[in-house]
């Protein structure tokens, strides 16, 4: 079932490739809980097929860094890009998006937390395996208070702009 407007954001995990040590995260993958992310925040929340993808690469996450100050602004705490990549290839795409200190490039290697969103999209016949549904989402204290998913190959509702204007 998909996750939908109220709902709680399901307990789960998301791995972010640390460059640079600090006592609580060492460097290399490290694991996120869900509810340690979101607890007392407001964050956006952001899914998409896969990094360095064309319309992922060239639009939507430039969108949420260009637009980062703006939501910042808006009372947004932090911004989540979630893929169905590994910590390791997101630490890639954040470096080559130049995302660090605007948006954390989070991973669902095995797709288990897009799974529990509802929003798996399954390109097996085109050799990419299960991914995630393009979408954003507004979540305040861990529940949704806006989610805007995607149709099948659309980019038109889960950008940084239609975001921000939501914000009010």
């Amino acid at each position: 079932m998909t996750i939908k407007v109220g709902d709680r954001l399901p307990a789960g995990t998301l791995s972010e490739y640390v460059e640079i040590a600090t006592e609580a995260c060492p460097v290399g993958p490290n694991q996120f809980q869900i509810d340690a992310l979101t607890k007392g925040k407001k964050v956006v929340l952001f899914g998409l097929p896969g990094a360095f993808t064309p319309t992922c690469s060239a639009k939507h996450v430039p969108g949420y860094v260009a637009h980062y100050g703006e939501l910042k602004a808006k009372g947004v705490d932090e911004i989540i890009c979630m893929s169905v990549n590994d910590a390791f290839v997101m630490g890639a795409w954040a470096r080559d998006q130049k995302t660090p200190g605007k948006v954390r490039m989070m991973g669902d290697g095995s797709a288990v937390y897009t799974k529990a969103l509802g929003l798996e999209l399954d390109l097996m016949a085109r050799g990419m395996g299960v991914r995630c549904q393009r979408f954003s989402a507004l979540v305040d204290d861990g529940v949704v208070k806006t989610l805007n998913i995607e149709a099948p190959g659309k980019f038109e509702v889960s950008d940084g702009q239609t975001m921000l204007k939501q914000l009010g």
